[in-house]
């Protein structure tokens, strides 16, 4: 199978990859790695290239992200490989499959239904056909189907969605602040009094909390939280360089010190994003 001519051939594309994967994976002459690799081995390299993905988006490196989206891709040909070999699937049934989801859920685009819909309108009528499939596949619970894998504060926001959906949701921003305090102050109580399980607990209620207020403000909070990582990671870098710029390090220096510095990145940058 690794002599395969369409390995080798450039311009084979998706068929070569999928010929390279059942090669790498051939129990008599693939490699050891790649065979003794199932679902649950390479499901964390799977998360890992959608977050690079994401990276390069970020960063507006489209060269990185062509290179990050292959890599991407080749996670999605060894899941289908894996499938196929243990009588599951194929990948032709995956593609197959968010094809007709694709034209199942885009009425407007491919049925009858008018396209004369704001992107908010067709969210809605998208969340509607997702809650009648759910029920066709006799789904019991209305949180049934939040995946269990996703990233902590991306569930929080999915599970809170779908609860609103049914009508369990604070009806005003303010509410949602007045919990926040309610669990700040909680928390605040915790550190006298409580274990550290305790205290993680009702870290955890404020953070889901704090996702709540996101999505009640209309922000993403995994997307707000990597945008004040990158804000922090930017102005941190910026009093390392103003200390090695005096031949020290921010282990030479101290808090006061490296505060006033931060204020300065943070000046810096707000006169440059009014330039």
């Amino acid at each position: 199978m690794a002599h395969d001519p369409l390995i080798f051939a450039p311009v084979g594309s998706m068929a070569r990859l999928r010929a390279i994967m059942a090669a790498l994976r051939d129990p008599e002459t693939g490699c050891p790695w790649d065979i003794e690799q199932d679902f649950s081995s390479i499901a964390p390299y799977t998360i890992e290239e959608a977050y690079e993905v994401a990276d390069a988006i970020e960063q507006q490196d489209w060269a990185a992200l062509k290179g990050e989206l292959g890599d991407l891709l080749l996670q999605v040909v060894y899941h289908g490989q894996m499938a196929e070999e243990a009588g599951y699937f194929t990948l032709d049934e995956v593609a197959r499959a968010i094809s007709d989801k694709m034209v199942t859920r885009h009425p407007h685009v491919f049925g009858e239904e008018s396209r004369d819909k704001s992107a908010e309108d067709q969210t809605r009528d998208w969340e509607d056909v997702k809650a009648a499939e759910r029920a066709a596949r006799a789904k019991g619970g209305v949180l049934d189907d939040v995946a269990l894998g996703l990233p902590a504060l991306m569930r929080a926001v999915k599970l809170q969605k779908r609860a609103a959906r049914v009508g369990f949701d604070w009806p005003e921003t303010t509410h949602v602040l007045d919990k926040m305090l309610e669990e700040a102050h909680e928390l605040v109580a915790a550190r006298e009094g409580l274990s550290e399980a305790e205290i993680a607990e009702e870290f955890g209620d404020m953070l889901f909390v704090m996702a709540n207020l996101g999505r009640h403000l209309g922000v993403d909070p995994e997307v707000a939280l990597r945008a004040a990582n990158a804000k922090f990671t930017r102005r941190f870098r910026a009093i390392e360089a103003a200390l090695a710029a005096q031949g020290r390090r921010p282990e030479q220096s101290d808090l006061a010190e490296m505060d006033a510095l931060w204020d300065a990145a943070k000046l810096t940058e707000k006169r440059d994003a009014a330039e």
